[in-house]
């Protein structure tokens, strides 16, 4: 896997990249969905390609209503099956109870403790079991993207691999493809959303800011991920 890697040519397609990365996982591969253009977009390429991806999302408790929506769509469009994964409801419980409902906006490590609630370890569920996962990250998001591979080893879920299919896809390229293949699209990108998480976390961006400037707005750029995409130090 490590040599499919450093071969990997830098402009290869995103279902190219998909289709190595399950063969080289060579054992169960899911998306993780968390409903964006770019998680609509690769579950469309999966399908076009005839490839066998599974799909999962993480219900945090505090998604948006359209976020909901856009997972009623898909099912309906592509018979999918969705496994959902949920935090435990006494860590929630004594979160909230002893911090508040807000208590992210504080510190960042409390805000990391409530990412780790909430979507950290349900993602560790998800991922027993599975070869590989997949997300829709792509390097123009953000500075905290920018070294991110194609497909690489996650050393923080037990080895599996990480595919990327997105990774080297533009705004423009990923706005384009939802067009032409009339994808549904979640309906708050129409009201200046260019990145949607959490509901309390996530709002609207300013022309000019980059697309995940609205997450964790009150933190700085570098320090805007949740934990899913770290890295080994």
């Amino acid at each position: 896997m490590d040599t499919l890697i450093s071969i990997l040519p830098t402009s290869t397609a995103p279902a190219d990249i998909l289709r190595l990365g399950i063969k080289a996982a060579n054992g169960p591969v899911s998306l993780a969905c968390s409903f964006s253009l770019e998680d609509v977009a690769i579950i469309d390429i999966a399908q076009k390609a005839g490839l066998n991806l599974g799909v999962f999302a993480l219900d945090t408790g505090r998604l948006n209503e359209e976020t909901y929506e856009v997972a009623e769509i898909l099912l309906e469009r592509y018979r999918l099956k969705i496994d959902w994964y949920f935090p435990r409801h006494e860590e929630v419980q004594s979160l909230e109870s002893a911090e508040g409902l807000f208590s992210f906006r504080e510190s960042l490590d409390k805000r990391h403790e409530c990412c780790a609630i909430r979507k950290v370890e349900p993602l560790s569920c998800a991922l027993k079991g599975l070869s590989g996962w997949v997300t829709g990250i792509r390097r123009e998001q953000s500075v905290t993207r920018s070294e991110l591979k194609a497909i690489e080893r996650d050393d923080l879920n037990g080895g599996i691999l990480k595919i990327n299919p997105l990774i080297d896809w533009s705004e423009e390229q990923l706005l384009a493809y939802t067009e032409e293949q009339r994808l549904p699209k979640n309906r708050l990108y129409s009201q200046g959303y260019r990145s949607i998480g959490c509901a309390p976390c996530t709002r609207s961006v300013q022309p000019g800011e980059d697309a995940r400037a609205g997450r964790w707005w009150w933190e700085n750029p570098e320090h805007k991920e949740c934990g899913l995409h770290r890295k080994v130090m």
